[in-house]
């Protein structure tokens, strides 16, 4: 099974909450390939869980490294590096 990561700073103003949270656990959960994030703090959460990715903490600008693994993941890690690295809270 093919694995790729990349780091991205996230890109949201005000952080990792529900809304952002629910966006990139849809994305994941519709990609069908396994996503881990890891925060700089060392939690790692499946993308694909709100709950999870709230207990991340994760502040704006936050380095994080996303992990996909499944068939064509290298141009699923860059898709989920574009999203997370934009912002995902409209104004």
């Amino acid at each position: 099974m093919a694995e790729a990561q990349r780091t991205v700073a996230f890109g949201s103003a005000v952080g990792l909450h529900a809304r952002p949270a629910a966006t990139i656990a849809k994305a994941a959960g519709e990609s069908g390939h396994s996503v881990t994030i890891e925060a700089p703090n060392g939690k790692k959460a499946n993308a694909a869980s709100v709950l999870l990715l709230l207990a991340m903490g994760v502040s704006k600008g936050d380095e994080l490294t996303l992990t996909v693994s499944g068939d064509d993941a290298d141009a699923t890690a860059d898709r989920f590096a574009e999203l997370i690295g934009s912002e995902l809270d409209p104004q």
